[in-house]
């Protein structure tokens, strides 16, 4: 005699649902040609990721910089260009690691690419005592975003990983 088999576990109570966010054919064609930048940002509440749909001109680079603190994939939408010295067009993915000098830049017909990575925590400001001999903390103003207020991990940031907005270079 065999046993009956054990009840299904029950389903866990439903989560979000999965939706269409972008069709970047779309954000890409309604923009305006002169909108460079991020053109399109991932802004769903409680998520885990962070992603941008940003827009180089033709011959526009983004300069070789380090991000220490993140991975990110890049995927290539439109256009053509180089990442590191590898030519991409659309479809091209390619991973930035972590501490890697990243450069892009823009082919004839300019560049169109989502980028994605684990979403940061804000930063905090907290107080901190001085150390023997005087002297107040460092002035994190420089790190500050002027389009949303984010404060950067990345002592030079490039763009804002938080809005994408190009980081000043005064």
């Amino acid at each position: 005699m065999t046993e009956p088999a054990p009840a299904p576990a029950p389903l866990p109570a439903p989560g979000p649902a999965p939706h269409l966010l972008a069709d970047f054919d779309a954000v890409l064609r309604e923009a305006p040609g002169e909108a460079r930048g991020a053109l399109w940002r991932l802004t769903e509440e409680g998520r885990q990721l962070d992603a941008n749909l940003v827009r180089l001109g033709p011959g526009e680079a983004v300069g070789a910089h380090r991000e220490d603190a993140l991975d990110v994939l890049l995927l290539v939408v439109a256009g053509t260009g180089s990442a590191g010295g590898t030519e991409v067009r659309p479809g091209s993915a390619v991973w930035l690691p972590r501490g890697a000098t990243r450069e892009l830049r823009a082919g004839a017909h300019g560049l169109a690419y989502v980028t994605a990575h684990r979403r940061r925590a804000g930063l905090t400001i907290t107080g901190r005592r001085a150390e023997p001999g005087g002297g107040e903390p460092a002035c994190l103003l420089p790190l500050v975003c002027p389009g949303c207020g984010r404060v950067s991990a990345d002592t030079h940031p490039v763009f804002c990983s938080q809005c994408g907005d190009r980081w000043p270079t005064d």
